[in-house]
């Protein structure tokens, strides 16, 4: 049985049950983020990724990884293991799998997904990871975003409206 607890999942212990499921015939799928201050558009995303009988894993940029990112003063503003509990917590999610580089691309290189799901403001770019899919003959999927619903937009109204 999954529970909350062994969703959250160090790289080597992930990549022997992501074995397991691949010999039972069932398709991964990765997608990855900062999902600092979750919200609805954020579970719209990481239900469309789970589509189907897939098994998605998200890669959860570390607190320091964030801060590589340079998403603004004080991010994130969940520590790590808040942010990994509350992914977890999701029926969408079966594993999250916390990384500390800037981007996912050695991550995607160790856990071989099928599918890599990214949002759709990355049509007609280069998506981190892409070249490594297709390589295996996977494929990259672009899913909408809920309109209106951005991390740093909230931060941002909460910032004008308690200054």
């Amino acid at each position: 049985m999954i529970t909350l607890a062994n969703k959250i999942i160090g790289l080597q212990s992930l990549k022997k049950k992501l074995s397991a499921l691949r010999r039972s015939g069932k398709t991964i799928a990765f997608t990855n983020g900062c999902f600092d201050l979750m919200h609805v558009g954020h579970v719209k995303y990481l239900d469309a990724a789970k589509k189907g009988n897939r098994i998605l894993v998200v890669g959860l940029n570390s607190d320091k990884s964030v801060q590589k990112l340079d998403k603004g003063p004080g991010r994130p503003i969940c520590p790590q293991a808040s942010r990994a509990a509350v992914l977890a917590a999701l029926a969408s999610v079966d594993f999250v799998v916390v990384f500390n580089e800037e981007t996912p691309y050695n991550l995607i290189k160790a856990i071989e997904p099928d599918v890599l799901i990214k949002g759709a403001d990355y049509k007609g770019q280069a998506v981190v990871g892409e070249d490594i899919v297709k390589a295996r003959g996977g494929k990259l999927e672009l899913v909408k975003f809920v309109k209106g619903f951005s991390t740093s937009n909230i931060i941002e109204k909460i910032r004008k409206t308690y200054a």
